[in-house]
């Protein structure tokens, strides 16, 4: 069984939405995962559990988070091949300081992406591939309009965002 990571949106931030690591660990644990660990405290979990498990862990634990802290929150899965695809496949190269990485629940219906306005927010460079949209922002991400809420609304899925140097560390610690 390889290493699989979850994300998950809004863990921890700003004071909302607060949920403790280790209860989140012990979620994924009681779901039949193994090798259960977090990084940082943003709703990142790295374990391994077999194809049958992963299957519906996305729902299960997003069910377990709302029923026991009263709150939704996306869980998106990612194999290591997925991660190591979507680092290689870097259009930004040399960006990386101002580089983010979308990751979709879903790969968006054909023609959606085609449809994406890519001057809503200039300087602001993105591109979407496959499940995966990067996005450069030159200028910091609190200031740009490519927001989850906007790239959800127009490709029907929900998404989360890492810098570039957490989608790094999260792959080294996958492949550990």
């Amino acid at each position: 069984m390889a290493a699989t990571l979850a994300l998950m949106r809004g863990i921890n931030v700003g004071g909302k939405n607060i949920l403790p690591m280790k209860e989140l660990a012990a979620m994924f644990e009681s779901a039949g995962c193994a090798k259960v660990r977090t990084f940082i405290q943003s709703g990142n979990v790295i374990f391994t559990a077999a194809p049958k498990v992963c299957e519906g862990l996305s729902n299960a634990i997003a069910a377990q988070i709302a029923k026991k802290y009263g709150y939704r929150t996306p869980v998106i899965l990612r194999t290591v091949k997925q991660m190591r695809e979507a680092i290689a496949g870097n259009p930004f190269p040399g960006e990386e300081e101002r580089l983010h990485l979308m990751f979709l629940q879903d790969k968006p219906a054909a023609g959606l992406a085609a449809k994406l306005d890519a001057n809503r927010s200039t300087p602001d460079r993105f591109l979407v591939r496959g499940a995966e949209i990067y996005l450069h922002l030159p200028n910091g991400g609190g200031r740009s309009r490519l927001t989850n809420a906007w790239f959800e609304s127009q490709l029907s899925t929900v998404s989360t965002l890492r810098n570039w140097r957490t989608v790094t560390k999260l792959l080294e610690l996958m492949e550990e």
